[in-house]
């Protein structure tokens, strides 16, 4: 299915194809509901919301024009719409205060971090970017593990390149504060190693 790009099933669609949707679907379900859940950070919203995406992306598949690429078509349409979502909702959003950490403080959790199995890792990782504001979650979510560019970065959200890119330093900060504060230095480690410039 990777090896046929989007544009084929896209005009197929257009041409009436329904089915061919599916495709589409399929290939950008996660991307979707990843970046929609970590707006909406509710998990029933995020499917409600995902669910709609693919709804009016499938309506509105004839706007779609091909300036871009439609990965980023579709990740907007579901940026909006998760925005949308919270605004109706009105959900407070938290932030953690910059920490700074000394020299020794960042060797301590290095090495604490070592002795952590890779699940928890992961477990304590996904804690440190839920406690991230939306906007810093969802650019670090994109940038790190969607692997999107800075620029897609911008199309979709609309934000500066220097934004994003202040953005990204000051959540990989908050994030190894969060991680420090929990003592779980081994996913700081792999956190600088995944998350290396």
């Amino acid at each position: 299915m990777d090896k046929i790009d989007d544009q084929y099933y896209i005009k197929k669609v257009k041409a009436g194809q329904a089915d061919a949707f599916r495709f589409l679907v399929e290939r950008h379900k996660t991307i979707v509901y990843n970046i929609v859940l970590r707006i909406t950070r509710n998990n029933e919203d995020a499917e409600e919301v995902a669910q709609d995406v693919f709804l009016k992306a499938y309506k509105s598949i004839n706007s779609f024009k091909g300036d871009s690429k439609f990965s980023t078509w579709l990740y907007r349409i579901a940026y909006n719409m998760a925005i949308s979502k919270v605004r109706k909702k009105k959900l407070p959003t938290s932030n953690i205060d910059d920490y700074e950490l000394a020299d020794n403080e960042i060797k301590h959790v290095y090495e604490d971090f070592e002795s952590i199995e890779n699940s928890d890792k992961k477990k304590y990782l996904r804690k440190a970017i839920d406690s991230l504001s939306t906007d810093d979650s969802l650019v670090i979510t994109l940038y790190y593990l969607n692997e999107h560019s800075i620029e897609e970065i911008c199309e979709l959200t609309n934000m500066g390149k220097s934004n994003i890119k202040v953005r990204l330093y000051r959540a990989r900060k908050k994030m190894f504060s969060y991680l420090s504060k929990l003592s779980v230095s081994t996913l700081i480690l792999n956190l600088f190693v995944l998350f290396v410039e």
